[in-house]
């Protein structure tokens, strides 16, 4: 861990490192810390080892992709999202964006491959909202899935609770 005891991410689980404009980077770990608090973890959605979820939408095929619960009380105070352009396309686990925290930013990584269809507008004005609802209204993007037998590779919300230490 970079910073040790003195550094904004102390106790917190993951890797992290110090690029060269002094912001901290992380990488989330991928089991939880013992003690903290037990994230909201619904069912009905497919999420990621990397701590994004699919969910999905009225439209066949279609999901929103958004990070966990987990994720944001790990990054703590989302300052700003990269979002993609729609229409653009996305292999699974592809880059496509990331969320910067106050002195962290990370990846986002695409669950499964497809296209994005729509991006959330509404997070360049507010992207706390991730943190305050981030299954709901802190959506980021949606995906029209290309491969339907990608998302059965997911997990569950009983496998990603293992994952997490719930």
């Amino acid at each position: 861990m970079v910073g040790g005891r003195d550094s904004p991410f102390a106790g917190r689980a993951g890797t992290l490192t110090l690029d060269e404009n002094g912001i901290y980077c992380a990488g989330l770990a991928r089991k939880a810390f013992n003690g903290g608090t037990m994230s909201e973890i619904p069912g009905g959605f497919f999420y990621t080892e990397e701590h994004e979820y699919l969910k999905p939408t009225d439209e066949e095929g279609v999901f929103f992709v958004g990070v966990t619960d987990y994720a944001q009380g790990e990054l703590g105070d989302v300052v700003y999202i990269e979002l993609p352009e729609v229409g653009a396309t996305f292999d699974k686990m592809d880059p496509f964006g990331n969320i910067e925290a106050v002195k962290a930013v990370s990846d986002l990584f695409c669950p499964v491959a497809g296209e994005i269809v729509a991006v959330n507008a509404a997070l360049d004005d507010d992207p706390a909202v991730v943190n305050s609802d981030p299954y709901g209204d802190g959506w980021i993007v949606k995906l029209r899935v290309s491969d339907p037998a990608q998302v059965s590779s997911l997990l569950d919300s009983g496998a990603y609770t293992e994952l997490v230490g719930g």
